[in-house]
């Protein structure tokens, strides 16, 4: 598989920027739209499923029908977190600003298209789903080179800053997606994609006429079996997580399903091929080489680890809030999606607070302790959340995700830049989509191994619990063991879908019209299945949030291996890479 070194890469001349100093608030204000467009479209579907699964008369509780709501969710993340690095590697080679204003268009028609769905049923769930990864295509264009647009236009002392805008505000669309899908839902399922529309073509036109390439690019070849082997093996892990999380058989998960076990195990050999493919080009899509940087290795170590951590963090705590909490303090099943997502605001605000400060400050005095210490935090507020009673006080419950927001916002920021800034320029592209493939990815995985904890929990107490409030509310034993018998991850998806679990699994019965009318009014009210679930469900968040302990505390420590002390890290010299070349620094990188 081995290519003869090609010609020695020759520089195009970039277009000169506008104004130095004014162009680079244009780049960070045109991707950092973009990224926060991007970002929101990851989680305002999660919370408009109800509305979504209303409007094409789907019931997403039927057999074979939770595999559509997966995909809604998983889909997106599975696309960007495959495509990145190599649409990064191509911004590298055809130039960082065309792919990003690409995907801009890319991911506008694709929001247009999903606002249109002319089908009802099975068949409208594909088509939103087949469009979902086509806005996703767009998003990965976004992703993986806004964060080098802007390190080709800051100079090292102020991309800290920078990239901590950023960076906040796309992990901050992640939490306001939740209450503007929750919002939008209410008048009109389609809305959620109609909010892409206008600002999709602003920022398309935006970019087109003031974005500059301020990089040198490299003519390269395409690493095309770099390309194929990456996408199918990671493809191939994260769509096997997606089926390991759904039932199979008799069994409450998919995990010994063969076609998981045969996904996971080949995922595992492509990938091992991939990285043999990547030491043997001349020009590969994953530069391994950069991993001798001890900077860059250790940032993606703690941001793939501190993914895992977070990634299912907001489902869990959804689900918490919808499921139990909320009903506990008397909302309708109807109204918890859009109070959840209102509910979950200080954990917005913690990023928006740390995020930009923090990259400021590291900017002047290094990125190791705020890495470190913001990893810290991080892991102390999921050990408070352990602690915390399943019927809190909500001023406890926002103190602990509002520490949680801030030690992510200290984390990444920092992270982010001293990442980008210890790569050579010609490479920023590639070291970009290596960070949101880590990244992305992490998060997949972790909405995986959480709901598998999170379910395994359930399975081992909920169907006990489960049948015996049941029979004594009057529901016959055979139903009551039944309905016990259900895969706990649809009772979980119900309540994260908004819907009284009871009247989702006694509903289709119509035991609940024979039985008197004060147990019918318990069963189907918002006390019943929260205090029946409590206990269960407690049980699987401690699972979880010990889980996510661990991994924060190994991202801690992946941090600290980045040495240095409190200096501020500038650009790295050139890696020696497997063909023995080294890449031209740009004038960006000159400058800085």
């Amino acid at each position: 598989m081995s290519e003869p070194a090609p010609p020695a890469p020759t520089a195009s001349v970039p277009s000169p920027p506008p104004r130095p100093g004014h162009y680079k608030w244009v780049a960070l204000s045109n991707t950092t739209l973009g990224m926060f467009m991007a970002t929101v479209d990851a989680s305002i579907v999660i919370i408009s499923l109800p509305a979504i699964f209303r409007g094409i008369h789907l019931d997403p509780f039927a057999a074979g029908n939770i595999s559509y709501l997966l995909w809604m969710i998983m889909g997106y993340l599975l696309v960007t977190a495959v495509l990145v690095v190599t649409l990064g590697r191509l911004g590298d080679i055809v130039g960082r600003v065309r792919i990003y204003n690409l995907g801009f268009v890319v991911f506008t028609l694709a929001s247009v298209a999903l606002s249109f769905d002319p089908f009802q049923g099975g068949s409208g769930a594909l088509w939103l789903i087949g469009w979902r990864f086509v806005q996703a295509l767009g998003g990965a264009m976004l992703m993986a080179n806004s964060a080098a647009i802007i390190t080709d236009a800051f100079p090292a002392e102020e991309r800290g800053m920078a990239l901590g805008i950023n960076q906040i505000a796309g992990l901050s669309g992640q939490f306001i997606g939740l209450v503007l899908g929750g919002v939008l839902s209410v008048w009109d399922w389609r809305a959620v994609f109609w909010i892409n529309v206008p600002v999709g073509i602003v920022g398309t036109v935006w970019a087109y006429r003031s974005l500059r390439e301020t990089s040198v690019r490299q003519h390269a070849r395409v690493d095309w079996w770099g390309n194929l082997t990456f996408a199918l093996g990671c493809g191939l892990l994260l769509v096997s997580i997606t089926y390991g999380i759904q039932p199979y058989g008799t069994d409450t998960m998919g995990w010994t399903s063969p076609k998981v076990l045969i996904g996971l195990s080949s995922g595992v050999v492509l990938l091992v091929v991939f990285a043999l493919v990547e030491t043997r080009v001349a020009q590969p899509m994953f530069e391994l080489a950069l991993f001798r940087i001890r900077a860059f290795a250790a940032g993606n170590a703690a941001s793939l680890l501190a993914s895992i951590a977070r990634g299912g963090l907001q489902f869990m705590l959804i689900i918490w809030l919808q499921g139990i909490w909320l009903p506990l303090h008397g909302y309708d099943y109807s109204d918890t999606p859009l109070w959840a997502g209102i509910f979950l605001l200080p954990l917005t605000a913690g990023f928006l607070l740390a995020g930009p400060l923090c990259g400021w400050l590291s900017d002047r005095f290094g990125a190791l302790w705020f890495t470190t210490g913001g990893l810290l935090l991080y892991s102390c507020s999921f050990v408070g959340l352990m602690f915390l009673p399943i019927t809190f006080s909500y001023w406890a419950f926002a103190l602990l995700i509002a520490l949680n927001g801030i030690g992510s916002g200290m984390f990444s920021a920092p992270n982010t830049s001293a990442i980008m800034s210890s790569v050579p320029a010609a490479y920023r592209g590639a070291a970009s989509g290596m960070r949101s493939t880590f990244q992305n990815s992490g998060m997949s995985l972790s909405i995986g191994v959480f709901f598998s904890l999170l379910i395994a929990g359930l399975a081992s107490k909920l169907p006990h619990a489960l049948n015996a409030g049941l029979q004594a509310q009057g529901v016959p034993a055979a139903v009551a063991q039944h309905a016990a018998s259900l895969p706990p991850v649809s009772t979980v998806f119900s309540a994260f879908l908004g819907a009284n679990p009871v009247q989702t699994m006694l509903g289709p019965s119509g035991v609940l019209k024979t039985l008197p009318a004060h147990n019918a009014a318990v069963l189907t009210g918002n006390q019943f299945f929260p205090n029946l679930i409590s206990a269960p469900f407690h049980h699987g968040l401690m699972i979880v949030f010990a889980t996510a302990t661990g991994m924060s505390l190994l991202a801690a420590a992946a941090s600290l291996l980045r040495g240095g002390s409190g200096e501020r890290t500038g650009a790295a010299p050139a890696p020696a890479l497997p063909s023995g070349r080294k890449p031209s620094r740009s004038a960006t990188e000159r400058r800085s």
